[in-house]
Formats: structure tokens, sequence, C-alpha cells
């Protein structure tokens, strides 16, 4: 690695990590200037509060079991909702049939589907269900859309030249559809997380990121709630990167293949 390669990438971090920088400090004095820990506690009694909360077990596990939950509810809305948009493409009547569900989805609070969803399932499958509800919407429009504008010229030279199913769908809507597939996991993922950590604050599954923060509202531990946010953070944005990454590693082995 040559040396002003180095340089550059020492800059391109410093760009991302100055701003980071600027928060934090604003962050320190305005802790110092209200001076109640209940209210607002320093950026430094956060990290050390997180720093003992990663010394435990139960922190852990904690994390496992809602990230497996949401991720359940993300891959069933992501399957759900990719086999239906080619339903609803190649047949109008199942398109009419989910017009009114899928809007309907999009238009109803969280907080609706939450109270609503709990008179049906458990707590434990409370945020499954959520994020599925929160991703299929998204997944099933965009795809749609991709299929829609699948070219059309590609399809009819398929017909001249009687391209079976398979290799029609296999050359021509698996490349075409691809973008769009990537832009709904991009657009849907964020959202899944975050609404699929409210639904547990909300219904308290038994070890889990949401019952912790209710946990730290209740014995008004601001320390507990800040540790457990940063950890929502960091978790969404990690999560979003290594599954594009994955999403874009698929992607490209699936075009080698095309």
């Amino acid at each position: 690695m040559s040396a002003q390669t180095s340089r550059s990438r020492l800059k391109a971090w410093a760009r991302r990590l100055w701003p980071v920088a600027f928060w934090l400090a604003v962050w320190h004095i305005a802790s110092v200037a209200i001076g109640h820990d209940i209210l607002l506690v320093s950026p430094l009694d956060a990290g050390e509060r997180l720093i003992e909360l990663a010394r435990e077990g139960d922190f852990w596990l904690s994390i496992g079991l809602s990230l497996s939950r949401i991720a359940a509810g993300f891959a069933s809305a992501l399957t759900a909702g990719t086999l239906l948009a080619a339903a609803s493409a190649r047949l109008p009547l199942v398109r009419e049939l989910l017009a009114p569900l899928v809007t309907t989805i999009k238009s109803v609070p969280v907080a609706s589907f939450v109270i609503l969803i709990l008179i049906w399932v458990s707590s434990d499958r409370l945020s499954v269900a959520i994020s599925f509800l929160m991703v299929f919407p998204i997944v099933y429009a965009t795809m749609l859309e991709g299929i829609e504008q699948t070219d059309p010229d590609l399809l009819e030279m398929a017909d001249v030249f009687e391209v079976g199913r398979l290799d029609r769908l296999r050359f021509i809507y698996v490349s075409q559809v691809l973008p769009y597939f990537q832009a709904a996991c991009s657009l849907s993922l964020g959202m899944c997380w975050k609404a699929g950590i409210a639904a547990e604050v909300i219904g308290l599954p038994a070890t889990s990121i949401g019952e912790h923060l209710y946990e730290a509202k209740v014995y008004l531990a601001t320390s507990d709630l800040f540790a457990w946010t940063f950890v929502i953070i960091c978790i969404s944005i990690a999560g979003e990167a290594l599954f594009a990454r994955l999403v874009a590693t698929v992607v490209r082995a699936i075009e080698r293949t095309l």
C-alpha cells in the first residue's frame, strides 16, 4: 500500500469521524449544562455503562434473540413480497385482491398493528409479525414495479425465438429485476429493525432489547437507555452494510451465471 493511498484513507476516515466527534462534544456539553443524569447522561457515562452491560451474558443473548426474531420477519416478507409481486404481474386478479391489503398495511400505524396482533399471538412472535408487515409492502411494490419495467423488446425477442419459461425467468426477468430487489432491501432493512424494536418495547418479550429499553424507562436508568440505544444504532448501521454487501455479492454471482 502506497503512502498516498494511506493518506487518502486517513482523510476519508477523518471526514467520516469529525461530525461524530462534534456531536459527541455537543452531547457532553449539554449533559454538563443540565447537570442531572436522569435527564441526560454524558457520553462517557453511557459508554461506561455499555461496557458493563457487554460483560453480562444476558446482554448478548438479548441482542441475539431480537436479531433472530426481526430477521425472521424480514426474510419472510422478502420471500412473500417477491413471490406475490411475480403472481400479481402475471395474474391481474391477484393484483386486484392484494391492492387494498397492501394499501391498508402501508396506512395503518405500527401501534395499531401491535395492539391488534398481541390479541392473536404471543409477545415473543410480535416483532416477527411487525417486521413482516413493515417490509412486505415495500418489497411487493418495488418488485412489482421492477417486473413491469422489464424491457418489452427483450420479451418480444424471447417470444420470437420461443424461449422457455425457465430460461426467460433466468436470462431476462432476473437480470432486469435485480436492481429493484437491491433497492427494496436497502429501503426496508432499517425500517424493519426500528419497527421490530418498537414492537418489543410494547410487547415486552422476555430477554429482548425492547424489554431492556422499557426497564430503563421504568427505573429512570438513563445510562442504560442511551447504552441500549447506541447498540440499536450500531446494529442497524452494521446490519445494513453487511446485508448490502451480501446482496451485492449474490447479485454478482447471479449475473456471472446469466
